[in-house]
């Protein structure tokens, strides 16, 4: 439960201009021993419009990356740019076309607006991410403990990922010692659809993970909900009752993809 989904490589706005291409190099040198640590491998590369994008793909594409982060992503455009580059990029450095996915991070009110045609540019892409700060100060606001300035954003991205089937990653928490503002923004953008979310220091994975992994009640009446369900089916009802609340086909198919979850997170531990 304390151990990140996914470790994603930082080649964007946590690297100096002038360490670029040191940072690159570093990337691709641990990219086989963080894959051997069981995690998923990402690297957040730089915009399409940094003029950089082809020489982070270059250097990070292999067999050991599972996908990259695109941020600012205001266009389907820049998706197809991009797209054309991790094609290069796969097929120079003996990965199969296609393989590697995109995390696409909304960012501005833009990207926002055209967010369901960024979606529908590529069928690499498997996550939508906020991006709050980039996006509060476009708005020209605070990015506030409360998130105001980012609710509209959120609901709209959970909504859109959902429609299109990837999953929605909310932006970090960047106050390392306010462990109880992590706890309820997290559970939060849980409750608004959220399947995912950012951290920034190894010591907030354990909040994320237990938030978003599935009680063990949870689970006790999932199973519940299955088995009565589908007895009721079995004797030829559409609907049942289940602890003095009506269970249909959607309750029990969320009531499935609960147990799911839990089933891959006790894989991956």
């Amino acid at each position: 439960m304390h151990r990140a989904d996914v470790i994603v490589l930082d080649l964007e706005e946590s690297v100096p201009t002038a360490e670029k291409a040191a940072a690159r190099e570093c990337a691709s040198r641990y990219l086989a021993e963080l894959r051997g640590s069981g995690a998923l491998v990402y690297a957040r590369i730089n915009d399409v419009g940094s003029g950089i994008t082809r020489d982070d793909l270059m250097a990070v594409v292999s067999k050991d990356l599972t996908g990259v982060v695109l941020p600012k992503a205001d266009s389907p455009q820049n998706i197809r740019d991009m797209d054309v580059l991790l094609r290069e990029a796969e097929m120079a450095n003996g990965v199969r076309p296609g393989d590697i996915a995109v995390i696409t991070m909304i960012e501005s009110p833009r990207g926002l607006l055209r967010c369901e045609e960024i979606v529908e540019a590529t069928d690499r892409i498997v996550g939508l991410a906020l991006g709050a700060y980039d996006y509060s100060n476009e708005l020209g606001v605070a990015r506030t403990r409360e998130g105001t300035a980012i609710a509209h954003l959120r609901y709209e991205i959970a909504t859109i990922a959902a429609a299109y089937g990837v999953i929605a990653i909310d932006t970090p928490y960047a106050d390392l010692e306010d462990e109880e503002g992590l706890g309820a923004e997290t559970e939060f953008v849980k409750a608004v659809g959220f399947k995912a979310k950012f951290a920034v220091h190894p010591k907030q994975v354990a909040a994320i993970n237990r938030i978003f992994a599935p009680t063990e009640a949870e689970l006790a009446e999932a199973r519940r909900i299955i088995e009565e369900f589908e007895a009721g089916v079995s004797a030829g009802r559409g609907a049942v009752s289940v602890g003095g609340r009506m269970v249909d086909g959607p309750i029990a198919a969320r009531a499935r993809r609960l147990i799911e979850l839990a089933d891959q997170i006790a894989g991956r531990e």
